[in-house]
């Protein structure tokens, strides 16, 4: 298989920075703007939009009928607006799709918003320095704080313990962050990894239910709010503890391929998962993200074509309970 993302496909630095920034140039913002904002995205996402307050900047997905992701974003409240990020490979699909029910709301628009970047920080001391205040207002993942130019959000640290920002960047000028403390997009991708949060990509669009990809783990789905999109299929399996198969972080110590998207995870003969995201690192190590059956996860795991590589299992910054609950059967 391919990978049409460079930013999965580069080389991360070994061990990743507890200290850096980098321009994340493979997302897309857009803004959802109009009377029709809270109603049509309560009517499409796993958020409760009456959460996402200038405070507090959550996680969501969308999902088609059948509860299979085709988006994970953030919901960042501007104003009256809401801002969102797609992955710029499936922005326009993901676009198209949502405009289909928008067209209901009359005056309410969702549009491409260039001049608004998002920036991957790693370490509290840079998030601090671009505040210009402590952080005290930023404990948990998704709590945010409007500055002059843009707003910070505290996102999930990685099972290391290195603390991680989002920060969006709604006015023209370069963020008042230091030149030398820049780093690539392929190490903030290690540190999404890390801390063991999702991407979509063309190969894996439409495969999971957001909980086989931890997304309520990561504050991405409200389990009380009403009715939505694909929402019977991901409350029955939350509430009948249906969930047999969840995403898993491992490491493989040396290889010269790099599993991409979508590739199987075999047990022996047995296709028992499916990579969700991988990165490669400098001293020819990779991690990867993978959605595993429960029932499969302690055995020897390989990815398809690379039976001679061993998948070592690495550690989540949260707790996946539903995997001592699982039963032996398949979704």
């Amino acid at each position: 298989m391919t990978d049409t993302d460079a930013s999965v496909s580069a080389v991360a630095e070994y061990p990743l920075p507890d200290n850096g920034w980098a321009d994340l140039d493979n997302r897309v913002v857009v803004c959802v703007s109009g009377p029709g904002t809270d109603k049509f995205l309560q009517g499409q996402f796993s958020q409760n939009l009456d959460e996402v307050i200038p405070e507090y900047s959550p996680r969501a997905a969308a999902a088609t009928p059948k509860g299979r992701a085709y988006c994970l974003t953030r919901m960042v409240r501007s104003g009256d607006d809401i801002l969102m990020d797609f992955p710029a490979e499936l922005a326009d699909d993901i676009i198209s799709h949502l405009r289909k029910y928008l067209m209901l709301f009359r005056g309410t628009t969702m549009e491409v918003v260039q001049e608004t970047k998002i920036i991957g920080i790693l370490g509290d001391g840079l998030a601090e320095t671009l505040a210009g205040k402590p952080l005290d207002s930023l404990k948990e993942p998704g709590d945010a704080c409007t500055l002059p130019d843009g707003i910070l959000v505290k996102t999930q640290s990685t099972a290391e313990g290195t603390p991680r920002f989002e920060f969006w960047h709604t006015e023209e000028g370069e963020a008042a962050l230091p030149a030398s403390a820049r780093m690539s997009a392929a190490d903030w991708q290690a540190s999404e990894i890390a801390a063991g949060v999702a991407s979509l990509t063309t190969a894996t669009q439409e495969s999971f239910v957001p909980q086989m990809l931890n997304w309520q783990h990561v504050g991405g789905v409200h389990f009380k709010k009403g009715c939505y999109t694909g929402q019977e299929v991901i409350a029955r399996m939350h509430f009948l503890g249906q969930l047999k198969k969840s995403l898993f972080r491992f490491r493989i110590e040396q290889s010269e391929d790099l599993p991409t998207p979508g590739t199987a995870l075999f047990a022996g003969e047995r296709s028992v998962g499916e990579v969700v995201n991988a990165i490669k690192y400098r001293d020819g190590s990779v991690e990867l993200l993978a959605v595993v059956r429960h029932d499969a996860a302690e055995n020897a795991l390989h990815p398809e074509g690379l039976s001679q590589v061993t998948l070592e299992p690495m550690p989540l910054p949260y707790p996946v309970p539903e995997r001592e609950k699982s039963a032996q059967s398949d979704t």
